[in-house]
């Protein structure tokens, strides 16, 4: 208890700044790579060959590489390019484009899990295929898939500690700091933990109580197939 102590009165404005570019980053991969699965996943159903491996090759290279290996290729690979990110951006990036193809499968499997008739009757009905997506299929598949993304997204908070590896300045870099200067590592670790936990147990808790209020809605799946004769 001393060490964690001592870690907290001597570093923690360190910690502290680490836990807010953590959260920062967090949030700016959760909205990036919820946008980019939607679209790849969209991208893995659409009748056209073309875009369908396209989105199939993101999600299976994406999700058989290690995301060490993703976020160096931003920041060490892309200088071949002529482009030099600093440890925040290229780590976001891979953070992003990682978990991404992991929220692709997950949408994906929410948007085959609606029967494929309504997908027909929004097309009959004058729709065009951008438009029934929007308006029928994607509402409906989104409740279905709130309990996996929520996993992903937890999962991404606590893989945001590989910036610690590229100077990011997030929790993790400023933690092996305060570890390896104060001598201190059982302290600065369990007070990083502490801060994590700061982190996933709203989100979780956030997930949960979305879940059971999606779940509470009228089913508008059911309402939907007796509206185009299915049921």
């Amino acid at each position: 208890m001393g060490d964690v102590l001592y870690v907290l009165e001597h570093y923690y404005p360190y910690l502290i700044r680490g836990f807010f570019t953590t959260l920062l980053v967090s949030v700016i991969a959760l909205a990036g790579s919820l946008l980019i699965g939607i679209v790849v996943a969209v991208l893995r159903i659409v009748p056209s060959k073309a875009l369908n491996a396209f989105g199939r090759a993101y999600v299976e290279i994406l999700r058989n590489i290690p995301l060490l290996l993703v976020a160096f290729f931003f920041y060490h690979g892309l200088t071949a390019f002529g482009l030099n990110l600093d440890g925040f951006t290229a780590g976001t990036l891979g953070l992003t484009v990682y978990t991404a193809a992991f929220i692709a499968e997950a949408v994906r499997a929410g948007i085959q899990a609606i029967p494929r008739g309504q997908m027909e009757a929004g097309l009959a009905s004058g729709l065009s295929y951008v438009q029934t997506m929007r308006y029928i299929i994607l509402p409906q598949a989104i409740k279905i898939v709130i309990p996996p993304i929520g996993n992903q997204f937890l999962n991404l908070v606590k893989n945001s500690s590989i910036l610690s590896l590229f100077a990011g300045f997030d929790l993790m870099y400023w933690s092996d700091y305060a570890a390896s200067d104060s001598f201190k590592t059982f302290g600065a670790y369990i007070l990083a933990a502490a801060f994590y936990l700061l982190m996933t147990i709203p989100l979780s808790i956030a997930v949960r109580t979305l879940e059971g209020r999606l779940h509470r809605l009228p089913d508008r799946s059911r309402a939907a197939q007796a509206a185009y004769g299915e049921v």
